[in-house]
């Protein structure tokens, strides 16, 4: 055991004795998973019930889709921001101290999605609120390496199979939730939730050693902001249906989204500790991963969360029977991806990327085409499905993928992952959100949509698998 491992073991026994005696080792790890699932879970459940809620969002603030959309893209934005940040921070501050603080200003800004009286506002507290959420995934993955020992490459894959249980229970939740009292009630519900966990990160997970890191790079978070932000927004006026794409509203916040980019990457490059180190950006086989998780995001984060949409508006689903059809993709996750966390080591991560991305595309199409032989509603909760099991297969492995390559920076490699997954989370729906909204048939316009990215990854990302490497064993 570490130095530091060691000081971890004795403050943590030093918190949790009760009646003269410490609780088993294994009682404090089995309850340090769950903290770090619960709030891993807690962030992947506001996206998947959110999607839920569009078309009432929609309806009851009198919003159009490209802004309606604008709830899941500002939540994804905000994880884009957070997750580098809080890798850097919740190294050189503790990670127990940061995920903390951002565990009370998510629970606090999701009160505040609950008031909020128009689009606008509420667009505004779901990027609040997902600055909180955005830093669940670092410090918690940083907090479970350091726990898990030799069995963290295993633990890490566990997360990725039962995190998805936010994307199970968030559509039906939503959906039962909006059938029976209010949009509202969505964020209310992670109020109790987060105090809870407040309570148990406080009573038995222990304050971790500050590491010895450069501070974080505030000025490179700015400029990847003032980079994100305008891209999305010129995006999002093609959605008018009035603005064409030579306009002024259109080219000037492009414009504006390149400039940033310019002096990101400028910044980046001699930068002493930038906020995306360029050699995690394209050294060493990262930007080959950081292009995987980019599409990966864009269909699994991305295109996944409109599936309630498309069959609200294409086939007319009631809120609850579209949530549930949702929750058949988290199944499939579900079925698949704790048994392939345990096959890595066996197998390898080529190969499950390969059959994962494989199978997600083939759903997608499933889902594009008119139901033969079935129900509607069987023939979209298979489609579901079959995505659930492709992301399944390929979570875990691209996950120990790139902690392989620098196991020694858990906490800036998942802060990097997902953001490059949120950011082709969001690219996707500002993209999707704007040519529905110009289109006179919108469930057949999401139909479209998921056609062309199944042959996208059939195209594109099943052929980049073929080039990671395939390691076995734990990292």
């Amino acid at each position: 055991m570490t130095t530091a491992a060691a000081h971890e073991e004795e403050g943590q026994t030093s918190r949790i004795e009760e009646n003269g005696r410490a609780a088993p080792r294994k009682v404090r790890r089995f309850v340090i998973f769950g903290v770090a699932v619960t709030a891993m879970t807690m962030a992947n459940l506001d996206q998947s019930i959110v999607a839920t809620a569009l078309p009432t969002l929609r309806n009851d603030l009198h919003a159009p889709l490209y802004w309606a959309g604008w709830t899941i893209t500002a939540y994804q934005f905000g994880m884009v921001i957070a997750m580098p940040v809080a890798g850097r921070i919740s190294d050189q501050f503790g990670r127990r101290r940061v995920f903390l603080i951002c565990l009370a200003l998510f629970t606090v800004s999701s009160l505040l999605c609950a008031t909020a009286s128009n689009i606008y506002v509420l667009v505004a507290f779901r990027a609040l609120q997902a600055l909180g959420g955005g830093a669940f995934t670092p410090s918690a993955i940083g907090i479970i390496t350091d726990h898990f020992g030799s069995n963290r490459d295993r633990a890490v894959g566990m997360i990725s199979s039962t995190v998805p249980i936010g994307t199970l229970t968030g559509p039906v939740l939503g959906g039962v939730i909006i059938a029976y009292w209010s949009w509202r009630g969505v964020f209310l519900i992670n109020i109790p939730i987060g105090i809870t966990v407040f309570l148990l990160t406080l009573r038995f997970v222990p304050r971790s050693r500050p590491l010895e890191v450069p501070k974080a790079d505030l000025r490179g978070v700015t400029l990847l902001a003032g980079m994100l932000l305008p891209l999305m927004y010129g995006i999002t006026t093609l959605g008018k249906g009035t603005t064409p794409i030579w306009s002024a509203q259109f080219l000037l916040p492009e414009a504006l989204a390149v400039t940033f980019g310019v002096l990101f990457i400028r910044h980046s490059r001699v930068a002493t500790s930038p906020i995306i180190p360029m050699r995690l950006l394209t050294q060493g086989g990262f930007g080959r991963m950081n292009l995987i998780n980019y599409l990966y995001g864009g269909c699994a984060l991305g295109i996944g969360a409109l599936i309630p949409l498309y069959a609200e508006e294409r086939y007319h689903f009631h809120s609850l029977e579209a949530g549930t059809v949702l929750s058949a993709r988290a199944v499939g996750v579900l079925l698949i991806a704790s048994t392939t966390a345990f096959l890595i080591r066996r197998i390898g991560y080529r190969r499950p990327m390969i059959a994962g991305f494989t199978v997600a595309a083939i759903g997608m199409v499933f889902l594009a085409l008119s139901p033969h032989g079935l129900s509607t509603y069987a023939w979209i909760a298979i489609g579901a499905a079959m995505m659930g099991i492709g992301n399944g297969m390929a979570a875990p492995s691209t996950n120990n993928a790139m902690l392989h390559m620098a196991p020694g920076e858990a906490g800036s490699i998942s802060g990097l992952r997902g953001m490059f997954r949120q950011f082709g989370a969001i690219s996707v729906i500002s993209v999707t959100t704007a040519i529905v909204s110009r289109s006179s048939n919108e469930g057949l316009a999401l139909g479209h949509i998921f056609l062309t990215l199944g042959v996208l990854v059939t195209v594109l990302v099943v052929p980049l698998a073929f080039t990671v490497e395939d390691h076995r064993g734990g990292w």
